[in-house]
């Protein structure tokens, strides 16, 4: 055991006694939340293992503070530590990518996204109302407010990645306020290959013109030629604008370079700092300097208070990525993923686009009589975590789902290589052909219940059980 670790294992006894002080439950429900994910495979694409440093940073009393507005210009006073927390944060993000401007207020990938949609919205569009609201928050905005704002941008137009297509919700989807936002149009994927067809792409951003072309992912195990989307929104005159929410940790981890590297050429960037960039929960943009003045108005535009606790774990996370480990841990992602996706298609699994090039892979799970409700509860009984997610032109919607994401960065983080991921692909390749939809009243199979043998989960659960004791969660940590 490391000092570090010894130090943070006394450090978190003694915060769980101070909580169980107060409220026992939440004090145990923390505690449990620990052992649950020490003893499960942890293969959601989106998730990973913050390190000891960044969770215990966003414990402090920086969550006391408010400092609605920007570094030297706030609404509070006395918020010259939150300045350089966030001063500190932006500094690292902008060296760590190479970016020219970097905002780390935002709360979320959602709240980056709205960030840097009505960031651009702000830039391109002459709008008096905006102008006139500047120094109010969302909060305070009139129904006559609301109405002029419509008025003035509700004819712009966004193209973004189709749900089905490995899309994400602020994309345009017409349940998201992003595609409520805007006149919406998506792109999808070629049907056969299932991979992005730019020539389609440029033909319909052609005919449509969108003020902003949506690019990036949340659910397409390929990597995107950021050159290409770039020349087609030059040539409709859009604003090229990335969700790098997923990938994140491949781009600070010189993972992806040239042309599937977004920061040269995309204006704004939206992302997360958690998944595969390993810090905390939460959002950032990055942008070039001709949109930084608009980004840096998210708050009060879309923001209220920024986290200052949040921001300070952001930090600590951007500077653990820019060290060459990090980078080491980067490519592990990918070629562990490589190293699923190959040992679930010697065992006959279906993956969408045959494969993967970055850190997920999907699953479509039909030839099993399945649905994606379905073998993710199979999965989650055998100790294997996972989400269901839709596949390009999903027959079974969005919450049933014919597909199954599954990602590395998780397990890469407690140090499984090529052996454990090709075990992994095992698992999960035997529970699908051992899970059998239950039927219905009718006798009809249905899309929610399953059965599989409860000892052959068991079994499962003891070879996932084999794994995990080889790469402990947090080694050292005692609670």
């Amino acid at each position: 055991m490391t000092d570090v670790t010894a130090t943070a294992s006394s450090a978190y006894r003694q915060i769980l006694e101070v909580i169980g002080s107060v409220e026992p439950r939440i004090a145990e429900a923390t505690a449990k939340e620990l052992a649950d994910q020490r003893g499960s495979l942890k293969l959601i694409a989106s998730e990973n293992y913050a390190s000891l440093p960044v969770l215990l940073t966003m414990g402090t009393w920086l969550s006391d503070k408010y400092a609605e507005g920007t570094v030297g210009h706030r609404f509070y006073a006395g918020c010259q530590n939150v300045d350089t927390v966030e001063s500190v944060a932006a500094e690292h993000a902008r060296e760590l990518f190479g970016a020219e401007y970097a905002y780390v207020q935002p709360h979320s990938g959602i709240d980056a996204n709205l960030v840097a949609y009505w960031s651009i919205l702000a830039h391109r569009i002459e709008s008096p109302t905006l102008a006139r609201l500047e120094a109010k928050t969302v909060n305070d905005l009139s129904e006559e407010d609301w109405e002029a704002l419509r008025r003035e941008f509700n004819t712009q137009r966004v193209m973004g990645m189709a749900l089905d297509a490995g899309g994400h919700l602020t994309h345009g989807f017409r349940h998201n306020i992003s595609g409520k936002m805007f006149q919406q149009r998506s792109y999808g994927t070629d049907p056969e290959s299932q991979l992005i067809d730019y020539d389609k792409l440029r033909a319909d951003a052609r005919e449509f013109k969108p003020l902003i072309i949506a690019a990036g992912y949340s659910a397409y195990p390929r990597r995107v030629n950021f050159a290409k989307m770039r020349e087609i929104a030059d040539e409709v005159g859009a604003t090229l604008f990335v969700d790098m929410a997923h990938f994140a940790g491949l781009v600070a981890g010189k993972v992806f370079t040239g042309e599937e590297n977004p920061i040269p050429y995309a204006d704004v960037i939206g992302s997360t700092t958690h998944k595969s960039l390993r810090g905390p929960r939460g959002g950032f943009v990055l942008a070039t300097k001709e949109y930084a003045d608009s980004v840096d108005k998210g708050c009060p535009m879309v923001l209220g208070g920024p986290l200052g606790h949040v921001m300070a774990a952001k930090a600590v996370a951007f500077a653990e990525a820019r060290t060459e480990s990090f980078q080491t841990y980067a490519q592990a992602v990918a070629d562990n993923a490589k190293t699923l996706a190959e040992g679930l298609l010697k065992r006959g699994v279906r993956l969408v686009t045959g494969g993967t090039d970055n850190h997920l892979v999907l699953l479509d799970v039909r030839q099993y009589g399945l649905t994606g409700r379905q073998a993710e509860s199979a999965l989650l009984d055998s100790g294997v975590v996972t989400n269901r997610n839709s596949v390009p032109q999903d027959p079974n919607g969005a919450w049933y789902t014919t597909g199954v994401r599954i990602g590395t960065p998780a397990l890469t983080t407690r140090g499984f290589g090529a052996d454990e991921f090709t075990a992994v692909a095992n698992l999960i390749a035997d529970v699908l052909e051992n899970t059998t939809p239950a039927p219905t009243r009718s006798g009809a199979p249905g899309k929610a219940k399953y059965v599989l043998d409860e000892g052959f989960s068991t079994s499962i659960q003891a070879r996932a059980d084999e794994l995990l004791a080889g790469h402990p969660l947090y080694p050292g940590l005692e609670l």
